[in-house]
């Protein structure tokens, strides 16, 4: 018969084993629900010439689509605490499925809002959440590169889709390929999502490379510590920062005349923002490992100041289409890695317990961004008729937060844990 502490340790090494399943499932699930956002420029055309509405009017979809995922957050992380990882997962897929095979059918603009924008937004909206809060969880020891590489998948995954559907839309037409792709991207989802469970305390507790362990804090006593609003501050001000250029690019691609220009024998724009999307999938998990190893708050100095050096060299340099190109991934190899960096931080911080409810009210940080990001960038490059002043905000908002993040997070996280360590 097996001793106690054999018996313990036998299952705290099938525990750490079956995490890189886990792992494997909720990346397919990120990559699952990623199309809706990323692929979502193939369709304003047909769908403004199906429906009658104009591209403002269409647009509406995507911005209800980002507001439900973010804002509705805490609501998502909540029903997954609450009902279980692997039933609002499924849910979440096929909600996510189901949007697009409902827009398919949609004859109205208020259809269209509905179905795409408002089901599509909940539905990613909980997997979104409830994956990253569950892999922070798996990972006690290594949350910045669990957090990044299902980060990852939802920034890349819609690489593997992009060509097969616009393939698609030139061969079936929109409606085929909305109905084709929403009931495959929901299956496999929901497949995968069937390998899913969170992970057994007892045994992940006993990992011995855990730095170390605080109290559970629960999301009604985070939201009243000074601590966590500072993240969110920072959290927004990041996430202003890359959308108010990354959102902006095609628009100010045209200013500085890079759109009719080939690099490498190819289009300039096309080929900065594949080269953006892979650097923006590829940073959260580097980065997530970096401050693994060397502090969350040093990685966060380091990286949000590579990202304003970058932005200050892009634009220095706008009227150069190679360095336009190889920069614009550089800038993006800087920005994303805020989806990697603030779950494991914030899960560091207040516990495992409540982790994916807690990132759910960090993650509204993002849609703030987006809001600010996209109108007011625009509304200021309006006012001021260059792309100088957006780009300043960007860049001030980097150092700003990078100064934050080393002289005042650091200081502010080292005296929470000193009190509140197990």
């Amino acid at each position: 018969m097996k001793s106690a502490p054999a018996s313990l340790e036998s299952s705290r090494s099938r525990a750490l084993g079956s995490r890189w399943h886990q792992l494997s499932a909720g990346l397919i699930c990120m990559m699952a629900i990623s199309s809706p956002q990323y692929v979502w420029t193939l369709f304003t055309g047909p769908l403004s010439a199906k429906l009658g509405g104009s591209l403002a009017q269409i647009q509406v979809t995507f911005s209800l689509l980002i507001i439900l995922q973010t804002f509705f957050s805490p609501v998502q992380g909540y029903l997954v605490d609450r009902f279980g990882i692997k039933q609002l997962i499924a849910t979440g897929c096929g909600l996510s499925g189901l949007s697009w095979i409902l827009a398919s059918q949609a004859s109205s603009l208020t259809e269209l809002y509905l179905s795409y924008g408002v089901v599509g937004g909940l539905g990613t909206g909980i997997v979104y959440v409830g994956i990253v809060g569950l892999m922070v969880r798996w990972f006690p020891d290594r949350r910045g590169l669990a957090a990044g590489a299902v980060a990852a998948g939802y920034g890349m995954g819609a690489m593997v889709t992009t060509f097969p559907i616009s393939n698609a839309l030139a061969s079936v037409g929109m409606e085929t390929t909305l109905m084709i792709f929403g009931a495959a991207l929901g299956l496999v989802g929901l497949l995968a999502s069937q390998f899913l469970r969170q992970p057994p305390a007892e045994a992940l507790q006993t990992d011995i490379r855990v730095a170390h362990s605080v109290v559970d804090v629960a999301p009604k006593q985070m939201l009243k510590t000074p601590l966590f609003w500072l993240m969110f501050i920072m959290f927004t001000m990041m996430s202003t920062s890359g959308l108010m250029v990354t959102s902006q690019m095609a628009s100010f691609a045209k200013d500085f005349g890079m759109t009719q220009v080939m690099v490498f024998g190819m289009n300039a724009l096309p080929l900065a923002l594949t080269i953006d999307r892979i650097c923006n999938g590829l940073t959260r998990p580097l980065f997530g490992w970096i401050s693994d190893h060397w502090g969350r708050e040093n990685t966060m100095a380091l990286a949000f100041c590579f990202e304003g050096i970058a932005m200050t060299l892009w634009l220095s340099t706008s009227d150069n289409p190679v360095l336009f190109v190889l920069l614009s991934g550089v800038v993006f190899l800087g920005w994303g890695e805020i989806f990697s960096l603030f779950p494991s931080t914030l899960t560091d911080t207040f516990g495992t317990r409540h982790a994916t409810t807690n990132y759910g009210f960090l993650y509204m940080a993002q849609g703030i961004g987006s809001i600010f990001g996209g109108p007011v960038a625009a509304l200021l490059h309006q006012y001021t008729e260059s792309w100088i002043p957006v780009f300043a905000v960007a860049i001030s908002f980097d150092l700003i937060t990078a100064a934050l993040a080393f002289f005042v997070l650091k200081r502010l996280r080292a005296s929470w844990l000193a009190k509140h360590a197990l």
